[in-house]
């Protein structure tokens, strides 16, 4: 049944996906089954079929699955039982699936997880080409540059048994020059941030020309000086008007050492066990993107740091620290990263503290940025520690 569903669910068009995933379900004696996908800002979690309700993630067991990685079982329902099974694609949280069944046994349960487990990478493969999966995870109009730019965006999420790493940003529909990239290479793990000056269509294609840059540098095999390089040339050829900040690291995983640049962008943090060390990656500032070395006054800096295990690295954008409340007040860096540390402290996942930090911030300035709030963040932690 399970090599039927994989054959049926490649021909498949997203659309008659729930269709297939149904008939499989009830062939294996589990019932009626639903996906939910959440939504761009993972408040809600949405159903592929009409005629289900959308759930909170906060305030629901399916949201509870999604936020813990974990199963969920509901009893007392007309069906009997109710099974939440959240969908994650390695370390990408997709949404969850549920199913509905009389009696949950051993058997039935370890064909709930593979089912799980493929319907994962079916979606993620499909939603490459098909726009089904994203008209379904919005719940408002986004802006054209916003739409540009998120073209370009990785998985929120990437991850291996040896590192994490995963992102936020937002206003979700109305971004405006802030990115994110995340890669592996055969041992290595490549993170870099950017924030595009200004906040148009004009900052957007900046930073949409550093990341092609990027990628472009990264997949001819060029170290990161190099990278750093090929970044601010393809910015002074195509866009010479236009700046932007950032940084990139590269992480060689199975050694913990970190070489990261800065070009004019805030410093990296580096969280090691339940505190920020202070000025740990802090460097000498840099000029911003977009001016070849002869301009620049030299080559960009690279600079190394050893990890421990468990470090946990934190890159952002200025409007995660400088977002104001009706009083004026900045969220600011101590809030900022004791809400990191907190969170993980209570047993969150990598990816759930950085979602509920990115609510906090927007409930902090009344879901109104007045500039664009990315973060990035790191977990290393090799296997057997």
């Amino acid at each position: 049944m399970l090599e039927e569903l994989i054959r049926t669910a490649q021909q498949a068009s997203p659309a008659e996906l729930p269709r297939v995933l149904d008939q499989y379900a009830k062939a294996m004696g589990v019932g009626r089954a639903v996906v939910y996908l959440a939504d761009l800002q993972q408040r809600l979690l949405l159903p592929l079929v009409e005629g289900e309700p959308d759930l909170e993630i906060d305030a629901s067991l399916a949201g509870w699955a999604y936020r813990t990685n974990s199963l969920r079982v509901e009893e007392d329902t007309p069906a009997g039982l109710t099974i939440w099974l959240p969908l994650v694609d390695g370390a990408e949280r997709l949404g969850v699936l549920e199913l509905r069944m009389e009696t949950l046994d051993g058997l039935k349960l370890s064909r709930c997880r593979a089912m799980a487990s493929l319907l994962s990478m079916v979606i993620n493969s499909k939603r490459t080409y098909s726009d089904t999966f994203a008209q379904r995870m919005r719940t408002r109009p986004m802006r054209l540059d916003t739409e540009m730019l998120r073209a370009f965006l990785p998985p929120r999420s990437i991850g291996t048994g040896q590192v994490v790493s995963t992102a936020v940003l937002e206003p979700a529909y109305g971004l405006g020059g802030d990115a994110f990239d995340h890669s592996f290479t055969e041992g290595f793990l490549h993170a870099a941030i950017l924030d595009g000056m200004g906040h148009d269509l004009s900052s957007g294609l900046a930073t949409s020309v550093a990341m092609a840059g990027c990628r472009n540098a990264r997949r001819m095999g060029a170290d990161l000086a190099e990278l750093v390089d090929a970044v601010d040339q393809a910015l002074t050829k195509w866009l010479p008007d236009q700046f932007c900040t950032g940084i990139f690291t590269q992480l060689h995983m199975p050694t913990g050492v970190l070489h990261w640049s800065n070009c004019g962008h805030p410093s990296p943090l580096l969280i090691r066990g339940q505190r920020l060390l202070d000025g740990a990656l802090e460097r000498a500032s840099e000029p911003p993107l977009g001016l070849p070395a002869s301009l620049a006054g030299g080559s960009r800096q690279v600079h190394e740091e050893g990890l421990e295990p468990g470090d946990r690295i934190l890159l952002y954008t200025d409007g995660v620290v400088e977002s104001r409340d009706e009083g004026g007040e900045q969220f600011g860096l101590e809030r900022f990263t004791d809400y990191i540390i907190r969170s993980t402290a209570a047993g969150q996942n990598a990816s759930e503290v950085l979602r509920l930090l990115i609510h906090a911030i927007l409930a902090h300035q009344h879901e109104e940025l007045s500039d664009d709030a990315t973060i990035l963040m790191i977990e290393w932690q090799p296997p057997g520690q």
